[in-house]
């Protein structure tokens, strides 16, 4: 038995998976805000009930944004900032006496997809993540790819490849730097780009609604979202060369990218055809649980 623990902002969610990958059990809780030990607790009360209701021991995976630092062994950039520079991997496996597997929640999506999800049996699987945020992970051969930095697949914090001379220098990113694909093609990213073009304050949702409805601004604004897609994703492909790139987060829900955005790619990749698969999540918001017990 796989039991994966989302541990989120507002959450803390479980499931277990039967060798086949079939979901026997799911509970979610409030996370503890701002309590570090309490949040710990909350993991074991959840792994511990489940094993006892389904009367097996499992082996436990966690997804978590951020990742634990493989100089420190302590957590780092996480969102849930009581985490941070703390041994959260350490103290778990403490309190639940067995080894436990921890990584970010975008590899855990690209590993749910590849495992049994919509990257199913490709060799290599470019999980993306387009939300509040822009991250990807890496699965080779049904295993996540790290790299001795962990940051393996951070596309969303490189600059936007094959600028035009309106998107230089780019808007400011968090991290410091400006024009790195995230401030692009994030939600945020999408709608303040299009304030700043009309003046006007709209979500995501209604800029692709309105383009549906042929609204000329936001056809324009959409327009330029699958063009900016199609360059990041076209440098990925001329690096990594993935047999499958799978979208999830809020932007995956945009139908018009699965057609549009392979069509425009071809300008940019080093090649005389390109054979990659873009598709849709199969598992939606269940993929980084899903992800966290197959880890």
């Amino acid at each position: 038995m796989k039991l994966g623990i989302d541990l989120g902002g507002t959450k803390i969610e479980i499931i277990t998976l039967d060798d086949q990958g079939v979901e026997r059990l799911r509970r979610r809780v409030p996370t503890p805000q701002g309590d570090y030990t309490a949040t710990l607790h909350a993991i074991k009360n959840l792994v511990l009930s489940a094993e006892t209701e389904l009367r097996q021991r499992g082996s436990v995976g966690i997804g978590t944004p951020g990742s634990v630092s493989k100089t420190t062994g302590l957590l780092k950039n996480s969102n849930s900032v009581h985490l941070n520079g703390k041994p959260v991997l350490q103290d778990l496996e403490t309190l639940l006496q067995r080894e436990i597997k921890i990584s970010n929640d975008a590899n855990c999506f690209a590993l749910s997809e590849a495992t049994d999800g919509a990257g199913a049996g490709a060799p290599v699987v470019f999980g993306v993540i387009l939300g509040t945020g822009v991250g990807a992970g890496i699965v080779v051969n049904g295993k996540v790819l790290t790299g001795p930095n962990g940051i393996a697949g951070e596309w969303g914090h490189n600059p936007l490849p094959w600028p035009a001379a309106n998107e230089l220098l780019g808007p400011e990113c968090y991290c410091g730097l400006q024009g790195c694909v995230e401030t692009f093609l994030s939600g945020p990213g999408m709608a303040k780009l299009h304030q700043k073009k009309t003046g006007e304050a709209l979500s995501p949702d209604i800029i692709v609604a309105r383009a549906d409805a042929g609204d000329e601004a936001c056809v324009f604004s959409m327009q330029q979202y699958e063009n900016r897609l199609a360059r990041s994703l076209a440098h990925v492909i001329n690096i990594l060369d993935p047999d499958v790139i799978v979208l999830g987060g809020g932007m995956s829900n945009i139908e018009s990218l699965y057609s549009h955005v392979p069509r425009l790619w071809t300008r940019w990749v080093f090649s005389d055809r390109v054979d990659t698969r873009l598709v849709k999540n199969k598992f939606g918001d269940s993929s980084g649980v899903r992800g966290a017990a197959w880890l």
